[in-house]
């Protein structure tokens, strides 16, 4: 098939079709990047990225013939974003880095075109530490590299190898499993969700300690800004936000076999607002289905944020 045929076929959910269209552009995608900024890693990383938003918006493509001077437009915007990072931010542009994006976000645009599935397979195929990455990255509202360090517990660098490497992996991965069947992931994210709110919910009732034996080892380590615990640390935590009046609601919620990411908003009580951050993110890593380690993280005011 042509470009045009490929397009209309990724369109309506070929994901074969997709995967041989992007296969037969990298070659030029990646020309324009070491064109934008030179040859090594950051064209790399332009090219990558640029393959992951072409994977999440070929549902936007109106002219299918060309497909190409397309992909190619989205490896220079990914390009300008690497230069721009080199560059301290005008305020504006700051203000536009925190505040919540108006464009549907990843996840959303691959639930519509029905490529979901397939990239969360080829995630699975990634080694822990480069999918956690990637889930922050791409799927939640932890997308800064100093946020997504500060998730993981890892320096920035860190996080710039890691999703070098994966963005990498996961293309390659993506072409490998063009063709095969792929698990609905809802069906997990949903379970993970259920056993999330269970958690919020216990913690009104009085009955946290009950779960957490429950979906909790023995021995699950919890880490927040203030420090490192254990399953009890994590009880007395919760416990002492209820009783000062702090309610959360989940807003998101991201689940690999053995990660699970849920985004929670907390609700303070009005004649307390600043009590806690707006919104608190908690990066949970299974084994054998339990909770083995907890890492609590707030993403930082917007005040905060913009004077970093």
């Amino acid at each position: 098939m042509d470009d045009s045929e490929l397009v209309r076929a990724a369109q309506a959910g070929d994901i074969s079709a997709l995967g041989t269209l992007l296969a037969g552009h990298r070659a030029r995608m990646a020309a324009v990047a070491i064109a934008v900024v030179g040859a090594g890693a950051d064209a790399d990383d332009a090219v990558q990225e640029a393959m992951t938003v072409a994977l999440a918006r070929i549902g936007d493509v109106r002219d299918p013939a060309a497909v190409g001077p397309w992909l190619r437009q989205v490896v220079r915007n990914a390009c300008l974003t690497y230069l721009r990072a080199r560059q301290p931010l005008p305020l504006d542009e700051q203000l536009h880095a925190v505040l919540p994006s108006t464009e549907p976000d990843p996840a959303e645009l691959l639930e519509r075109h029905a490529t979901r599935d397939w990239v969360w397979r080829a995630l699975e195929d990634l080694s822990p530490p480069l999918r956690l990455v990637m889930m922050l990255r791409h799927f939640s509202g932890v997308t800064a590299y100093q946020d997504i360090a500060d998730a993981c517990g890892i320096p920035v660098g860190t996080v710039r190898s890691r999703l070098a490497k994966a963005r990498g992996q996961l293309s390659a991965s993506l072409l490998a499993t063009a063709d095969d069947c792929h698990s609905d992931v809802s069906a997990l994210a949903a379970v993970r969700r259920s056993e999330v709110e269970e958690t919020l919910a216990a913690a009104e009732r009085g009955t946290l300690a009950e779960v957490l034996a429950a979906h909790w080892s023995p021995g699950a380590t919890y880490t927040w800004s203030g420090g490192q615990g254990d399953a009890n640390s994590f009880l007395r935590g919760m416990y002492g936000d209820i009783a000062d009046g702090v309610r959360g609601r989940i807003t998101n919620v991201l689940a690999s076999q053995d990660v699970t990411v849920s985004e929670i908003n907390l609700i303070n009580p009005p004649e307390d607002p600043l009590h806690c951050p707006p919104t608190v993110v908690w990066v949970q890593h299974l084994r054998d289905s339990q909770v083995c380690d907890l890492r609590l993280f707030h993403q930082p005011r917007l005040e905060n944020a913009l004077s970093a």
